[in-house]
């Protein structure tokens, strides 16, 4: 039970979100009593700041792909749809080495779906807006209506995840070649 001083603290959503990185790097997962502690707050405080576990969680996991995207998106050396898979290989290489993350799949498949797939999360609409940015990026900003922009970014990001996350779906993973060639299906041709 946290102390007195604790309970009157006063501490950011942002202060709460670094904490829980960190606690999430540490143990592949996030334990709010814990976290409580670890930030020297009350179990209310963090849940006033925080609203909820999920959303939390939905947080960190935004917080550390964003990182990871905007690495992937640095590197990218090519236009058009290899540029795209470019910057979609790196950063998926990157969640297939991140024990924690794997480690959060493996004991949590249903709140990791939840929070990754949900508008609960966010993450989902945020990988999205992401990839509406990255088509940008790689394939010019004239060619592109809104809707069509909009489609398949959406289409895309749920061809990746459903091969990158296939064992919440409770399938084996698809073979990365078929993966790639539905991800071009999607994805403009340059030229």
């Amino acid at each position: 039970m946290a102390s007195p001083e604790h309970s009157r603290r006063v501490v950011s959503r942002d202060q709460v979100v670094r904490g829980a990185c960190r606690f999430f790097l540490e143990h592949g997962m996030i334990d709010m009593d814990r976290l409580a502690v670890d930030l020297a707050i009350s179990r209310a405080t963090l849940y006033r700041v925080a609203h909820s576990r999920d959303g939390l969680l939905g947080e960190v996991l935004w917080r550390l792909a964003q990182r990871q995207l905007a690495r992937a998106r640095q590197r990218r050396e090519q236009d058009g749809a290899d540029g795209v898979l470019e910057v979609t290989w790196w950063f998926v290489d990157r969640l297939h080495a991140a024990v924690p993350f794997r480690a959060f799949l493996r004991g949590e498949p249903d709140t990791a779906a939840r929070v990754l797939f949900t508008t609960s999360g966010l993450v989902h609409r945020r990988v999205v807006s992401v990839q509406r940015d990255i088509l940008r990026e790689t394939h010019g900003e004239p060619p592109w209506p809104p809707t069509l922009l909009d489609q398949t970014a959406y289409l895309y990001v749920r061809i990746i995840e459903s091969a990158l996350y296939a064992e919440l779906f409770g399938a084996a993973p698809p073979d990365p070649e078929v993966v790639e060639r539905a991800a071009r299906a999607v994805l403009p041709q340059h030229g």
